[in-house]
């Protein structure tokens, strides 16, 4: 009789059960089979990827920028309004800038008194919170023991700084904070972070010494054209040096084999950088990086006349300009300051018997650098592709001769040397008697003569490479000889020559 009761009663409990069991479910854990449930679900913990770092370059019109890495951190720098008011490299003395802290007020000239406070409000001294942490604040050096800081080139810093506070020394009369440091290293603000990228050198913001009478410049950059000698219009990013000078004869020889080199550079330099700090998981060293120059080379010149020979067996090497930047990248909110030093110059060696007027036009690309890695530690990286064309080839007497319009660069970070490469593209005449040939394709020869283009490409890393934080090398790695030789044009006997011919380095 009580059955039917006893069946719904058990019917409720089941749905009662199931409905919390539903309930619970839904409460504790969303289904997968949501759209946005599942995304979430897939979406990798943010601390489990590696932050990815733009490289680019510095805006320009700004503050010089800097940032602070605290020590005890572990973390990549951020982004600060501190300055670096002074710096001495060889102290390792610094003095912080804090725009925060509040400068004491000025002394009152001497011979006056502090103005009078009014006897019906007498001052009394501030008992607010606000006030009180206001000082407190005050009190408290910008930075501590054990924070890293890395600034643009600043005030008594043109290199730039990378250095780890090791003493806050106190406080300036200007409200300052002097503070002493050592030199730190790049992986110490950059962490595990990973960047990669290529940045162009501005060619305006270069600075160009001439070594020799005659030389000028012309740049070309995005807004601003400057148009070279006779209306030649530059790429934009280019630097172009033209130069005219004498070279040494040889002796003996007439007035009328005067020697002498005429012609440009043109060049469009790049600074590529690139850091891994994967490395062994502490941000302690990197698993990677490279640090190089590279760009678009192009050159015409002209060698006239009997050139001296060697002296003391080396070839004869002519500076004709000093050229300097400090080009700021910004590696996220960290300034990494590249020092970039060239030197142009005419290298001449000649066995003085040759008398030739020879002429041609070279045009590429180049890439030096050093890269590391922990399986191969740091290796050097020299490339260059350049292609030649003579424009004009007269051989007179037996000899040999070759002449280069190269440049000599070196590459580093916070005022240390990290790479040194010399690239000398050429042109080498070899004469057996006297011989002419032209870009025509004509030409004789009582004997044989043969005009060779080319490029050596030579240089070696430094110690200072080991800024990136890497393992410290013994010694200068070399970064191998480079050298692509191609034939331009030749003549034997009184046959006509054939067309010049040129190729690929």
């Amino acid at each position: 009789m009580h059955r039917p009761k006893l069946k719904r009663h058990a019917l409720l409990t089941a749905a009662t059960i199931a409905a919390v069991l539903v309930t619970g479910c839904s409460s504790t854990s969303p289904t997968t089979t949501d759209p946005a449930n599942r995304a979430a679900a897939e979406t990798p913990d943010p601390a489990a990827v590696q932050e990815q770092l733009a490289v680019v370059s510095a805006p320009s019109g700004t503050a010089t920028p800097t940032a602070v890495a605290d020590g005890g951190a572990g973390g990549t720098a951020k982004k600060s309004s501190l300055k670096v008011a002074s710096y001495d490299r060889k102290s390792g003395r610094a003095v912080i800038s804090s725009p925060s802290v509040a400068k004491p007020p000025a002394a009152p000239p001497a011979g006056t008194s502090p103005a009078p406070t009014s006897p019906t409000s007498p001052a009394k001294p501030s008992t607010s919170p606000s006030a009180s942490a206001s000082a407190s604040t005050s009190a408290q050096p910008p930075v501590s023991v054990g924070d890293f800081i890395a600034s643009a080139p600043a005030a008594g810093a043109p290199d730039g700084v990378l250095a780890e506070v090791t003493q806050v020394v106190g406080a300036t009369e200007d409200g300052d904070t002097t503070v002493d440091t050592e030199p730190a290293k790049l992986s110490s603000v950059l962490g595990e972070s990973k960047a990669k990228g290529t940045v162009p050198v501005d060619p305006s913001a270069m600075e160009v010494e001439p070594l020799l009478k005659g030389v000028k410049v012309s740049w070309a950059k995005t807004g601003n054209l400057h148009f070279g000698p006779e209306g030649a219009k530059l790429p934009l990013g280019s630097l172009r040096i033209d130069v005219g000078a004498a070279v040494a004869t040889a002796e003996g020889a007439p007035a009328s084999a005067a020697a002498s080199v005429e012609g440009f550079v043109q060049l469009a330099p790049e600074v590529a950088f690139s850091y891994d700090g994967s490395g062994d998981g502490t941000g302690a060293s990197p698993g990677g990086a490279f640090l190089g120059l590279s760009g678009d080379w192009a050159s015409k010149w002209s060698l006239k006349g009997r050139a001296a020979g060697s002296t003391n067996g080396q070839p004869i090497r002519i500076p004709f300009a000093e050229l300097h930047s400090d080009p700021v990248i910004q590696v996220g909110p960290i300034p990494v300051v590249v020092n970039l030093d060239l030197t142009c110059y005419i290298q001449v060696d000649a066995d003085g018997r040759v008398t030739v007027d020879v002429e041609q036009d070279i045009k590429g690309d180049f890439r030096v650098g050093g890269t590391f890695s922990w399986a191969k530690g740091w290796t050097p990286v020299s490339e260059s592709e350049m292609t030649g064309e003579p424009l004009k080839a007269t051989l007179t007497a037996a000899g040999d001769v070759k002449a280069a319009l190269g440049a000599e660069a070196t590459v580093g970070l916070y005022g240390t040397v990290g790479v040194t490469a010399d690239l000398a593209p050429y042109v080498r005449a070899h004469a057996e008697a006297s011989a002419e040939g032209s870009s025509d394709g004509t030409g004789s020869a009582a004997g044989s003569y043969a005009l060779y283009g080319g490029v050596d490409l030579t240089g070696s890393l430094q110690l200072q490479l080991t800024i990136f934080g890497t393992p410290i090398f013994q010694k200068k790695i070399p970064l191998g000889a480079l050298n692509r030789e191609w034939l331009l044009t030749e003549g034997k006997g009184e046959a006509t020559t054939g067309p010049p011919s040129g190729a690929t380095g």
